[in-house]
């Protein structure tokens, strides 16, 4: 019995006393009054599949239509175990474990409403809900692995039924089929399945909120086909103002979280909040990260009193992830990134490794041809899904220290032990900010419409979400290249003693071109003319020149003269 006792303090201690968020004016507070920043990531990409993320968007965009894709090749029974395969991997405790390590204290479920309850059209009886086991247990396990991590759970109704816009990828809308807005049958589930979500989880403190209504784009009376420029939204007010009733009347302890029309930030008609304990979500991609980006949120928060939340962000370069960050703090405005996981991807906090078969069947699907075997479709969807497992993900750890260490603090990093002598391979260039552990003349991801403005960032696509641009050789490796003159990467590393090394260096070029080594302090150390070599796939090696190295750490900087290089490595002996 003591050790019982015992073993129950000790879990308590660990886990502390969980506090229930509430509004208190502009800020999200937890109990205790306590100002708390929310800094989250959605879960996008689990229980909801939108087709980018498989790499599958030119062909199937939104998830029914992947299903469809899917049962094509492996039929009905095949596409059912791909799924159940597939969303047993695609979160588990270890994922939540590994967040709350990064520093993440909260995380935002973007649910499929039919992994709750059944479409109308499947209803038995019309009119009445069928309450499926899957979502729930799902919700209930991410629940617990949360506890577990004091981290907070804000659910989230990303595909309502029926779909709740014209964005179809977004919320799996079926056009064939009544939409959220066309059909009361659909606004009455969806009302159904918030009273259910917050009879069930009323009295748990690590629910950090409800956010009922996922990116609303519609246009009721506009023209825009997304609602961004509806001026009353009525429609809109009236259903989540209704569903707000209906939690209530089960729960009124938790915050509620609203979003506006046009992808979430078109608040036009609301002249008054409804509840109490509200807050408003808002989503930013892509454009600058400066106040004039995120006034209509601000103006919104004073003009209500109320909480603002950035709800949904990122898909986007280091650079702007921590401007972005900066600006939030200071303003205090909370966040959850986008999404956990998705194949083939560098600007996310983890990627899903692509296979050769996985690729051959999106080849199939978007070009046609001759039509994979059964049994060779089902082996590379299931090794797909395989791939989800946090076990196999790839952990991209640039982006990670992006979002948190850097956003206070400009000192850089090794991206990995470099002893001396040894090789350095040129991606391995010290993590930090811009101008710091790097620098490069493409380094934010802005795409900024209304001013027909638009930059890249990594034009290679690899490994990494810096500015550098990374690309794959022949033989599948990685090389830093699209090299420009101001230019430079920084390491750092250990030599072992004081030593002047030879100094080898792999690169390719399509001209001549000059290089120059020095110390992070402005030191030079060496200046080397590189003769082109015949084109970007032809390495070569050059050595000869020595540089002087202290014992222990040095922090070496390799500048760019001109344009041109290619670079693979080097080497000091």
């Amino acid at each position: 019995m003591k050790k019982t006792i015992l073993f129950s303090a000790i879990l308590l201690s660990q886990l502390g006393t969980a506090q229930f968020l509430k509004r208190s004016g502009e800020e999200i507070v937890n109990e205790k009054g306590k100002n708390i920043q929310l800094k989250g990531l959605g879960l996008g990409g689990w229980m909801l599949q939108e087709g980018y993320m498989l790499k599958t968007a030119d062909f199937a965009g939104p998830q029914y239509q992947i299903k469809e894709k899917i049962k094509e090749l492996i039929g009905e029974k095949g596409m059912k175990n791909f799924y159940k395969t597939y969303l047993k991997n695609g979160i588990t405790k270890k994922d939540i474990d590994f967040l709350a390590k990064a520093g993440f204290n909260s995380v935002r479920l973007p649910m499929h409403y039919n992994l709750y309850t059944l479409p109308i059209e499947k209803e038995p009886i019309k009119g009445e809900n069928t309450w499926l086991k899957k979502g729930f247990e799902m919700t209930d396990n991410l629940l617990k692995w949360c506890q577990e991590n004091k981290m907070y759970l804000i659910l989230d109704l990303h595909a309502a039924p029926g779909g709740q816009g014209n964005d179809v990828n977004i919320s799996d809308n079926d056009k064939s089929k009544p939409s959220l807005w066309e059909s009361e049958e659909n606004q009455k589930k969806t009302i159904a399945l918030w009273k259910k979500l917050a009879e069930r989880y009323k009295n748990e403190p690590w629910i950090g909120g409800y956010d009922i209504l996922n990116e609303p784009n519609i246009n009721f009376t506009g023209k825009n086909p997304n609602g961004t420029d509806e001026m009353s939204n009525a429609p809109l007010w009236k259903l989540e103002k209704e569903i707000t009733e209906a939690i209530r009347s089960e729960d009124k302890k938790h915050i509620i979280i609203i979003e506006g029309n046009g992808w979430g930030n078109n608040y036009n008609g609301l002249k008054e909040i409804w509840d109490d304990n509200m807050a408003f979500s808002f989503h930013k991609y892509w454009n600058f990260n400066n106040i004039g980006s995120i006034q209509f949120a601000l103006d919104l928060r004073k003009k209500f009193n109320t909480p603002i939340w950035l709800g949904e962000t990122g898909e986007n370069s280091n650079v702007w992830f921590t401007e972005l960050n900066q600006l939030l703090e200071k303003e205090n405005i909370g966040w959850a990134y986008w999404p956990m996981k998705k194949i083939d991807n560098i600007a996310g906090i983890t990627n899903v490794k692509i296979t050769p078969e996985y690729e051959k069947l999106l080849d199939y699907w978007k070009n046609g041809g001759t039509k994979p075997s059964k049994e060779f479709a089902e082996k590379a969807l299931m090794k797909i899904a395989d791939n989800y497992k946090f076990s196999k993900v790839e952990i991209i750890k640039d982006v990670i220290d992006a979002l948190f260490r850097q956003v206070n603090d400009s000192t850089t990093i090794a991206f990995k032990n470099h002893p001396i002598p040894g090789k350095i391979l040129a991606v391995e260039y010290d993590l930090g900010r811009m101008g710091s552990a790097y620098n490069d003349t493409d380094y934010r991801n802005l795409w900024v419409s209304d001013e027909i403005f638009r930059s890249d960032w990594n034009s290679g696509n690899q490994l990494r979400n810096d500015g550098v641009d990374i690309y794959k050789t022949k033989e599948n490796q990685y090389y830093v290249g699209k090299t420009e003159k101001g230019e430079w990467l920084q390491y750092t590393v250990n030599s072992e003693t004081a030593k002047n090394y030879q100094l080898i260096i792999k690169y390719s070029a399509t001209q001549d071109s000059k290089i120059k080594i020095g110390e992070a302090s402005g030191k030079e150390l060496a200046a080397i003319s590189l003769n082109a070599t015949g084109g970007n796939d032809s390495w070569k090696t050059t050595s000869g020149t020595t540089i002087n190295l202290k014992k222990g750490e040095n922090k070496l900087r390799i500048y760019f003269e001109n344009n041109a290089v290619n670079l693979l490595d080097i080497e000091l002996k």
